[in-house]
């Protein structure tokens, strides 16, 4: 296995166990903030980390194809270890909040890039779908562990896969000149000096970015869009609706069962010989009928929409990685529609819930997703 797939693989599941490892203690973090902001404290705690992924992924996503994917992939785990830290040692608030955005901004690095370089594999559809593995493992086991060492010490899952993320990068220390000699990565020292040259850079990017809005593919962006956003609403809010119904290791089960079909489904999606455009709708019918049974059946309805989005996030991969245009421009863009449902449809969410239970909040979950199925793009 090549160097950098291999190091993309191990960082993928340190970086995303850390980042679930907070989902399933969320309202104990934001319990001394309950009183002030009410359940909205859990969601800004939620929604940090997206906001974060989103303000990054495109521009490191742009930054990436001029100056190297490992760069990138660097920069990510980095930020991950800082993170973690201030998650760890920290019990304020807006130090979490802030901590989460960093957190984000890591993800905002990594992501466009390892989807850049998995997108060059001889066989990409597998590539993708290994990765989507590892991407749901670590989520599985960042709500998994955390849920249950939730007891002995809140936050030791914050803990483990901090130190996991730091080992990740150990490989690293050893391609130093690699990563700070553009001549190593390929990339050609004239075309990185002078801000000129980067202005330009930016700007020739964002004119690729209107083509690749265009209508043909604005299914595949509101697609990813809201299939994530619906499964963002129901991972923030879950753990207050089941307050008083599950414990802390059910429901920390229950959320990784959504990480465990979908890392079973990715592999077998990989592998299908079928149209990307196939294997989105087979994806999304999954994950509406998942939404609306998790309402009065967790584990059923977490399983079903995490095998449905596995599905579709590889479908929406591969569509996007046979767009013509950088790659690490349309993977950023691709990413930046994941965070941007991640973030901002909790966020929205949490305005509803003044004026909906969270049951009938669920309920108009699952709609959002029926209306992402018929989308004809």
């Amino acid at each position: 296995m090549h160097p950098d797939r291999r190091l993309i693989y191990v960082a993928v599941f340190a970086i995303m166990g850390l980042s679930n490892a907070v989902i399933p203690i969320l309202p104990e973090l934001a319990a001394r903030y309950h009183s002030m902001y009410g359940e909205f404290a859990s969601s800004l705690l939620f929604s940090g980390y997206f906001l974060g992924a989103l303000a990054t992924m495109l521009p490191f996503g742009i930054l990436s194809d001029r100056f190297g994917n490992l760069k990138f992939i660097g920069l990510g785990i980095a930020l991950t270890v800082v993170s973690g830290v201030f998650i760890f040692l920290s019990e304020n608030l807006w130090i979490l909040i802030f901590s989460r955005f960093v957190e984000g901004a890591a993800c905002g690095a990594f992501f466009p890039a390892a989807f850049s370089s998995l997108s060059k594999c001889k066989d990409p559809g597998r590539c993708m779908g290994e990765f989507t593995f590892l991407f749901n493992a670590g989520l599985a086991a960042g709500a998994l562990f955390s849920g249950l060492l939730a007891d002995i010490f809140l936050k030791s899952a914050v803990l483990i896969f901090t130190l996991f993320a730091l080992l990740s990068g150990i490989p690293l220390l050893y391609r130093l000149e690699e990563l700070f000699n553009p001549k190593k990565t390929g990339t050609n020292p004239k075309s990185l000096s002078g801000q000129d040259s980067l202005k330009s850079h930016f700007k020739h990017s964002f004119i690729k970015i209107t083509g690749l809005i265009s209508r043909r593919n604005s299914g595949i962006w509101l697609g990813s869009f809201l299939l994530n956003g619906a499964v963002g609403v129901l991972i923030a809010y879950y753990p207050d609706y089941s307050l008083e119904i599950l414990s802390k290791a059910r429901l920390g089960g229950a959320i990784a069962s959504l990480y465990i079909c979908a890392m079973v489904t990715s592999l077998l999606a990989g592998r299908f010989k079928v149209k990307e455009k196939t294997i989105i709708r087979i994806g999304l019918a999954f994950s509406a009928l998942g939404a609306f049974f998790a309402i009065k059946y967790p584990f059923f309805g977490f399983s079903s929409l995490g095998g449905g989005s596995g599905v579709a996030m590889v479908g929406f991969a591969l569509a996007v990685a046979r767009m013509n245009a950088d790659r690490g421009l349309a993977m950023g863009l691709f990413n930046t529609t994941i965070y941007a449902g991640l973030s901002l449809l909790p966020i929205v969410a949490g305005f509803l819930t003044e004026t909906l239970s969270l049951k009938e909040l669920f309920l108009v979950n699952g709609c959002i997703l029926t209306v992402a199925l018929l989308l004809k793009n």
